[in-house]
């Protein structure tokens, strides 16, 4: 394997299938078998899910919450999500634990950077929610703290194209396609993959970020084995 430990980071909206909204649970199921797979073959995981097909704090914010409470919602709404994905994980044979940013046990355990650890090298998923605990930082930002934290050989994040083009490809179908990219591009030509926090964090912490598409059944698992596919975004 080339990776042996991985954050993934999958978006909320992606959980709701082509509605956008709610859980799709044939989604669920397809993204667990892709990640118990991973895991069968050796390769540790962890998870950071979004929350945007719940709720979103900035959207919360334009319907008149505040700022706070509303990125207090999104970071509950996470925890929805990694309890779903959890359940269909287990399915799918391969032991899944969530943990919480902030405590509320019984719902998910309290995260402890090195419980999280244990869990994943005893052959388990971690599946950290509830943001960074923090209002005003996105679930991307969550990704990258918790990749550096745990020591991850890269963080990957699955989309929905199958990696980072420089305009949006649906639109320009002109558009044209990264094999490889540095964060110091990426931050200068605003490429929004991820926020600039995120990308900081992995520059600071020479964790690379594979961008690939999640939907298409089989990659995740042909990356990690050392396929070249997706983008990769380095210091390099």
């Amino acid at each position: 394997m080339k990776y042996n430990r991985i954050l993934l980071k999958l978006s909320g909206e992606a959980l709701a299938g082509a509605s956008g909204k709610g859980i799709e649970g044939e989604v669920l199921a397809v993204y667990a078998r892709q990640i118990a797979k991973v895991v069968k073959a050796g390769t540790q995981v962890a998870i950071v899910v979004g929350g945007g097909n719940i709720f979103r704090g900035l959207g919360g914010v334009a319907a008149g919450f505040e700022r706070v409470k509303g990125d207090q919602m999104g970071m509950l709404a996470t925890v929805i999500n990694s309890i779903g994905l959890s359940l269909y994980i287990k399915a799918a044979g391969v032991p899944a634990e969530v943990f919480s940013s902030t405590k509320m046990e019984p719902v998910a355990r309290y995260y402890v950077r090195d419980e999280a650890v244990k869990f994943m090298e005893a052959g388990g998923v971690a599946i950290i929610g509830g943001g960074t605990g923090n209002p005003f930082f996105s679930t991307d930002s969550a990704a990258a703290l918790r990749a550096c934290e745990i020591g991850a050989d890269a963080l990957f994040k699955g989309t929905k194209v199958d990696g980072v083009y420089d305009s949006d490809p649906v639109k320009n179908p002109a558009a044209k396609k990264y094999k490889t990219l540095t964060f110091d591009k990426a931050l200068a030509d605003n490429l929004k993959v991820m926020d600039a926090t995120a990308f900081t964090l992995c520059r600071e912490n020479n964790v690379p970020i594979v961008v690939f598409d999640m939907n298409a059944e089989g990659t995740l698992e042909k990356i990690v084995a050392g396929g070249d596919l997706g983008t990769v975004v380095s210091n390099e």
